[in-house]
């Protein structure tokens, strides 16, 4: 169970975009960063565990061409293995910045050129994998940097090609040296998500099909892809060989966030923000899912939601016109305290039920509990 702690004063509201949140935890500082975009501009605040604000810092997107100031599109921190980047997205360019945002290391500008009079231009979808940062880009391709282990000399070492339609959202896993790993997923507005194995070359190892629906957050799991629509369902992925394994009915409106620690969050646009527990059959390493908590914000089209901590005891929720940012917090009973663990309620629990081999044409039998259905492949 999780219960609302003190929230954190924006100076500005949260836009309507969708992964509109991004957190760094710095633990031997004991600090946890936010990142918001609204507009033209990044807000950026360090708070400590208690919620109090410590410092905020406003981000302008560079200026390049034009005459009114270019909107910024997402935020995110990228953490490499030898340095923490900084990076904004915007209607004219990608700006990288040390950590704290206090120096602006590489600035890569939008080439317009391709996009047709009424095609708008930007980037969107951010991720680091390894010491490379990926950005996805209007035009569906997929830019990598070549991050070096400190200073400016950040070269753009390859351009992805696997989408026709924008990119949404990019998320990445440690592939821990191991060989046809897949470790980088991409999503885009068609709601086909393309997977990669990382390295000097990237390649692309398998495609899913979209369904007509949008994709606007993906995260990767133990080589599972979590995959969020703009129909409100969740689906679980084998990354290798994009076998669906569970659908889930999560929300009634168009999920605009999804996030990993090790449960996973998934936020939408109908006020509600769950949590899931994910988990694999020690028999024949079958995804579970087990729903485990549920908050509405209410009178708020949420547009991004994230755990604070690795361990999942905490997350932040921001809302459009929203001019602050929500905390919760898990309550844990003095046993789960010394044990480490919340106290998750099972709301349901189920296996899957059909072996890899079988038709998959029509879905199984399904199980509802707390207006949530679950479907497995």
């Amino acid at each position: 169970m999780f219960r609302r702690e003190r929230s954190i004063p924006l100076r500005g509201s949260a836009a309507a975009l969708c992964n509109n949140l991004s957190v760094l935890q710095l633990p031997v500082r004991n600090l946890t960063h936010f990142g918001v975009v609204h507009g033209p501009s990044a807000q950026l605040l360090s708070a400590a565990p208690e919620g109090v604000p410590l410092a905020q810092r406003q981000l302008q997107a560079k200026e390049g061409a034009g005459v009114s100031p270019p909107l910024i599109t997402q935020v995110h921190w990228c953490v490499l293995p030898f340095r923490v980047l900084l990076v904004l997205t915007s209607h004219r360019g990608i700006q990288m910045y040390e950590s704290d945002g206090s120096v602006m290391v590489y600035w890569h500008a939008l080439d317009a050129g391709d996009a047709s009079l009424v095609q708008a231009v930007f980037a969107r979808g951010i991720a680091a994998s390894g010491h490379f940062i990926c950005v996805g880009m209007w035009s569906g391709r997929v830019l990598v940097f070549d991050i070096p282990a400190k200073g400016p000399n950040i070269v753009l070492s390859e351009e992805l090609a696997g989408h026709q339609t924008p990119v949404t959202d990019i998320a990445t896993e440690p592939a821990q040296g191991q060989d046809c790993v897949a470790d980088v997923v991409t999503a885009d507005d068609s709601g086909l998500l393309c997977v990669w194995r990382s390295g000097p070359k990237f390649k692309l190892l398998t495609r899913i099909p979209g369904f007509g629906v949008p994709c606007p957050s993906v995260q990767l799991w133990q080589g599972t892809i979590a995959a969020g629509y703009g129909n409100g369902q969740v689906r679980l992925y084998e990354a290798s060989t994009g076998t669906l394994h569970v659908q889930i009915d999560a929300h009634a409106r168009a999920i605009c966030a999804l996030d990993l620690a090790p449960e996973l969050l998934s936020a939408a646009e109908d006020t509600f923000v769950h949590i899931w527990k994910l988990s694999r059959s020690p028999e024949g390493g079958y995804i579970e899912v087990e729903h485990c908590h549920g908050e509405c914000v209410p009178d708020t089209q949420v547009c991004g939601a994230r755990f604070c901590d690795p361990s999942g005891s905490s997350f932040a929720v921001t809302g459009y016109d929203l001019a602050e940012i929500l905390r919760f917090s898990s309550i844990l009973s003095p046993v789960q305290q010394r044990k480490g663990r919340p106290n998750w309620p099972t709301c349901y629990k189920q296996r899957r039920i059909q072996s890899p081999t079988a038709h998959r044409s029509s879905p199984l039998p399904t199980r509802s509990c707390c207006q949530h259905t679950v479907s497995h492949w």
